[in-house]
């Protein structure tokens, strides 16, 4: 072997190793407290504790990448000013678009928010499991465009709230 190929083999072992180290040490973004503009998450995220949104026009949470998990781990997310006085609106819980393989894990409960609680749009193979939806102005989970999708396990509780001219009510 050369000289400088025999140089660069344990520099290609040693950044290989480094590179595997890093892997194992990713965790998963923490979501907890109060949410005042759209928080967009890009890797796995989970609640530590629960969550006041005070977002106004758009959603709380959106996903904004395939292949990610959100895990609610038994906390709520609840919009600050509940009310239904709008004919639409998109006060949502939790937005995912055009997204693939993603998956909203329960158990946990989202309430109170002026859209809908859940609402999924073009995405195909999202997981919504072990979710209680309730007082949302609109449907608890709503899905338009969707293919290949699993909502398993879920409540869905006292929606439909503000559209009295086109109940939507729970999935």
């Amino acid at each position: 072997m050369n000289q400088s190929l025999s140089n660069r083999v344990p520099l290609v072992v040693l950044t290989f190793s480094a590179l595997l180290l890093c892997a194992g040490r990713t965790h998963a973004t923490e979501i907890s407290g109060t949410i005042s503009t759209t928080m967009t998450i890009y890797d796995d995220s989970e609640l530590v504790g629960d969550v006041t949104c005070m977002v106004v026009g758009g959603p709380c949470i959106q996903f904004g990448a395939s292949g990610i998990k959100l895990r609610l781990n038994g906390h709520t997310i609840t919009e600050s000013s509940p009310g239904c006085t709008q004919s639409t609106s998109s006060d949502d819980g939790i937005d995912v678009i055009k997204e693939q393989g993603v998956a909203i894990l329960g158990p946990g409960l989202i309430q109170g928010f002026g859209g809908f609680g859940i609402f999924l749009l073009e995405d195909t193979k999202v997981k919504v499991e072990g979710v209680t939806i309730s007082d949302s102005c609109f449907s608890g989970i709503i899905l338009v465009g969707t293919t290949d999708t699993d909502i398993e396990k879920n409540v869905s509780v006292r929606n439909s709230k503000g559209s009295e001219g086109a109940p939507c009510g729970g999935t």
